[in-house]
């Protein structure tokens, strides 16, 4: 059972911090543990070349090979990895550039409804190369943002952006955490509360690691959506809402003078970051093509 750490913050600062505390806990919950800060490291964002298409459709690895930088360094390790603690730090409401270029380079290149679709296809061909497994296997991942602001206004961005690094290869989120305040604080050291949480945050997610997705409890607050657990909704103008995360329509109602937004179990099952609506959008993109 592998658990890797991945801090995109300052080196030795909060992020890392924090990451840490989830490692050590991770640890004694029996995984080997792998610590990555990704500040020197140099991800540069996706071109839209094409070259990681152009590998599968000759019936090679997909993999982004025109830009030379640490992108593959970082890929490989998560791609060992059972289970992934990401924290990264928010500058301007959202999370910092660098987790989202390595999110575009990664994310739809090993999108798991079209790795699999490739996979069957070369098994059926009787193909010499198939697919890595490690694209195709089960990964938990929890995540961690860390911001100054003393409310969460400043950071609302910050985790639900954070969703998108293992939505495309329908990694079970475990729990996570909204980390703000820290320009008050000013070190995760000094806040019991918050080492404890995020140690138990570890802990969880290596507890968590085998176990059927519906079978994983969530560790975090509860938020609006019952799938990705946070609390951004869009508003139109009748009560049908959306999670713009999850890519799901829900029912707003006013009860009693509390707000509830439901969602269907059968919206719940085509969220994003389940295999069933990333083969929904892989049909969409075939029918483009």
């Amino acid at each position: 059972m592998k658990v890797l750490g991945i801090s995109f913050g300052r080196k030795n600062k909060n992020c890392d911090i924090l990451v840490k505390q989830a490692l050590f806990a991770a640890q004694e919950a029996g995984a080997e543990v792998k610590f990555i800060n990704t500040m020197n490291m140099k991800i540069s964002h996706c071109t839209g070349c094409g070259a990681c298409s152009k590998l599968r459709d000759q019936g090679k690895q997909i993999k982004c090979v025109a830009i030379k930088d640490d992108y593959l360094e970082l890929e490989n390790e998560i791609l060992n990895a059972d289970g992934i603690i990401v924290g990264a730090p928010v500058y301007s409401i959202a999370p910092t550039g660098q987790l989202k270029n390595y999110i575009d380079r990664f994310g739809a290149a090993h999108d798991r409804a079209a790795a699999l679709a490739e996979q069957d296809k070369r098994i059926k061909a009787g193909a010499e190369e198939l697919l890595d497994p490690r694209v195709l296997a089960d990964k938990y991942v929890a995540y961690i943002s860390v911001g100054g602001a003393k409310t969460p206004d400043w950071v609302s961005m910050g985790l639900p952006n954070m969703h998108m690094f293992g939505m495309s290869t329908v990694m079970k989120t475990v729990g996570q955490i909204d980390a703000y305040n820290m320009g008050t604080a000013v070190s995760p050291i000094l806040e019991d509360e918050l080492m404890e949480q995020t140690a138990k945050l570890g802990k969880h997610l290596a507890e968590s690691i085998g176990k059927p997705y519906d079978q994983v409890e969530w560790l975090g607050e509860e938020g609006v959506c019952p799938v990705c657990h946070n609390s951004i909704i869009t508003i139109g103008k009748t009560t049908e809402v959306l999670c713009p995360l999850c890519g799901i329509h829900g029912n707003l109602s006013i009860e009693d003078g509390e707000v509830k937004v439901t969602f269907s179990e059968k919206e719940q099952n085509r969220a994003r970051n389940t295999l069933e609506g990333l083969t929904e959008h892989y049909h969409e993109i075939q029918g483009f093509i």
